[in-house]
């Protein structure tokens, strides 16, 4: 059974760091497209951010841009988020994802492109 599972969340202060990790079992990241996706109490799943399969691309929500970065790391079959000055309106449950990319370069940023997901990891960040 393919399985991806997140882990680095947590309860932080407002201007914390965060970085989340997904780790991937019984299957092999490398020919993926990725992305972490987050979802708050009462919202929609939102968009965060993706990155392509040979990892020349990458992509954010306006609302974290510069402030999260995705990373992957094929070696370790892992990919990553690092967030960095956080804020509460970052609080949400956060997904990893896979998807089955069309080109190398190719990243997605809708949730319907995504084969499969992890159950999530709790962020929360504190005022």
């Amino acid at each position: 059974q393919v399985r991806l599972v997140e882990s680095g969340g947590g309860l932080v202060p407002a201007g914390a760091s965060l970085r989340l990790s997904c780790a991937a079992s019984r299957f092999t990241l490398s020919p993926y497209a990725l992305g972490w996706f987050r979802q708050a109490p009462g919202k929609d799943r939102e968009f965060v951010a993706a990155i392509s399969r040979d990892s020349v691309n990458t992509r954010y929500t306006d609302s974290v841009q510069g402030r999260f970065a995705i990373s992957r790391d094929n070696t370790r079959n892992t990919v990553s988020l690092l967030m960095n000055s956080l804020k509460p309106e970052d609080t949400a449950v956060y997904y990893c994802a896979a998807a089955q990319p069309y080109l190398p370069y190719s990243y997605y940023t809708s949730a319907n492109e995504y084969d499969y997901w992890g159950q999530g990891t709790q962020v929360t960040v504190s005022s």
